[in-house]
């Protein structure tokens, strides 16, 4: 089953076809892709690399272990990186991604390339321990298997001379389902402050990564944050079941789920999530919706491809078996949506091809930050003259304003926000990253914003734990948050510690 072959349309009652919608959905997947990789070729050394906070290697070993050799943890955990991790081959595959992924970007993809994209990425997520552990890295790994499969395995043209099977479209139409209608169960099974609509008195303040815009949509007066809730059950609950309805009711629905995510995008920083859950949902449209928005010479150019298009036989059946089998593995993660015990942001096999997604379905009443301190000080009390270390996302001097980060992901940021609801020994890298920041490591470093010891490393490393909250827009001292002291998360350790000493001993994390 494949889309028709006619000239476009914006006509209500015209044929359907989607040679447009194809090209918005690989040039979107593209720049995520590129974004992806980016964060990896800027971050993947001072985390997974030979020196990293969690090195590949040591990764790599224990699993062998656990499973019983290499090839055990191949078919578990599938990874181009079993065959090499050098930091090298980390950067260079990283690289590779990059350049491939500005190609789909610059409008060309076919079958084999975004196959190439998927390993490459699979590889990172399957390797990347809590760094690769969210929701939407397997998002971006179904994502992509299913792109595979939208376009001709190796004309790569913009517009090819086959058209984009329906089937494919109405997988990526049942992930964004998948997607929003697992955020909004979790949210309703989650939490009484989404059952009250009383959860975005908090979110924007409490959310890992504020943006330039959080605290304006934070004091917003609260009938308005009552009525966000109100929308986010239209855009979770109600919108995703007329994704597979009437052209006009999945019209409806697709502009409902897109502009909720542009609610998401512009009030906070989720890394890449809610481009990508957009992704999906772009499958909601046809050709006839795109003819309205796009420029008139690239519906043309849509138009003469679909006035010479060609049917695939291969390319039609190979979409039917790709439907089978993700129609048989979305039965556990669709038993699992509906189960009063439902877990979120899970695969369900090696490959990550169907999972579980949820998002925030508890929302924190307070943010608690980390904050990492050094001085040079003998006598490291609290009268020493402790400075900080500056995140890149995560707020820690009071007049700085929150930047915007997203797309692009600060993978240390977020799991420090994880960390400071924690206690340290559930984060046992964080005193691998205290013993760098006693010697003034320059990849653990190029993680933060900047360092306040630059001609010498600290004598002493500490942490300690924050209460933040915004400051209101109207205050005198122009500050952009106020902060009270919690407790000390980490005590003060030097690079001579016995403690830190014997624990980086214990880890194999030795310096």
């Amino acid at each position: 089953m494949a889309s028709e072959t006619h000239p476009l349309t914006s006509e209500p009652n015209a044929p359907v076809s989607y040679w447009l919608t194809r090209f918005v959905i690989l040039r979107l997947l593209g720049l995520l892709y590129a974004v992806a990789f980016l964060v990896a070729i800027n971050q993947i050394r001072p985390l997974l690399g030979e020196d990293g906070l969690l090195p590949v290697d040591s990764y790599l070993q224990q699993v062998s272990q656990v499973l019983g050799g290499t090839g055990s943890g191949f078919r578990r955990l599938p990874s181009v990186f079993w065959f090499g991790h050098s930091d090298a081959v980390l950067l260079g595959a990283a690289w590779v991604g990059f350049g491939l992924s500005c190609l789909v970007v610059a409008g060309f993809a076919n079958g084999l390339l975004m196959a190439v994209l998927w390993a490459l990425y699979l590889s990172f997520v399957n390797v990347g321990q809590e760094w690769y552990g969210y929701g939407w890295e397997i998002q971006l790994t179904e994502t992509g298997f299913l792109a595979i499969f939208l376009c001709p395995l190796l004309d790569w043209r913009p517009f090819p001379r086959y058209a984009p099977p329906l089937p494919i479209l109405v997988l990526f139409r049942w992930l964004v389902v998948r997607v929003m209608l697992g955020a909004g169960l979790i949210k309703v099974r989650g939490d009484e402050v989404w059952r009250n609509s009383t959860a975005l008195y908090y979110h924007f303040e409490t959310q890992p990564i504020p943006g330039p815009l959080s605290r304006w949509f934070h004091f917003l007066p609260r009938p308005m944050l009552q009525a966000g809730v109100w929308f986010n059950w239209l855009a979770e609950l109600a919108a995703p079941l007329f994704a597979f309805g009437p052209r006009l009711a999945r019209h409806l629905a697709g502009v409902v789920m897109v502009v909720f995510q542009f609610s998401i995008i512009i009030s906070g920083n989720l890394s890449f999530l809610n481009w990508l859950t957009i992704v999906p949902a772009l499958a909601c449209f046809d050709d006839g919706f795109w003819a309205r928005l796009l420029p008139q010479a690239l519906v043309r150019r849509a138009q003469a491809a679909a006035a010479v298009a060609e049917e695939s036989h291969p390319m039609r059946t190979t979409a039917w078996v790709v439907t089978a089998v993700i129609t048989l593995l979305s039965i556990q993660p669709a038993l699992n949506m509906v189960s009063p015990g439902q877990i979120m942001n899970t695969s369900f096999d090696p490959l990550n091809l169907v999972n579980t997604y949820g998002a925030f379905g508890t929302v924190g009443k307070e943010r608690l930050n980390v904050v990492f301190e050094g001085t040079l000080d003998e006598n490291p009390t609290d009268s020493a003259h402790w400075q900080p270390y500056p995140y890149k996302g995560l707020p820690v001097a009071l007049d700085q304003q929150p930047p915007q980060i997203a797309p692009y992901q600060l993978r240390l940021d977020w799991q420090m926000w994880f960390a400071a609801m924690a206690s340290p020994e559930q984060y046992p890298w964080t005193l691998h990253l205290v013993a760098k920041l006693l010697r003034n490591d320059p990849n653990a470093l190029s993680l933060f914003a900047g360092n306040p010891f630059p001609t010498q490393p600290p004598r002493y490393v500490r942490a300690v734990r924050y209460r933040y909250r915004f400051a209101p827009p109207s205050n005198a001292q122009g500050l952009w948050w106020t902060r009270e002291r919690v407790d000390l998360w980490l005590p003060p350790l030097s690079a001579q510690d016995p403690r830190l000493l014997n624990f980086l001993r214990s880890a194999g994390w030795t310096h």
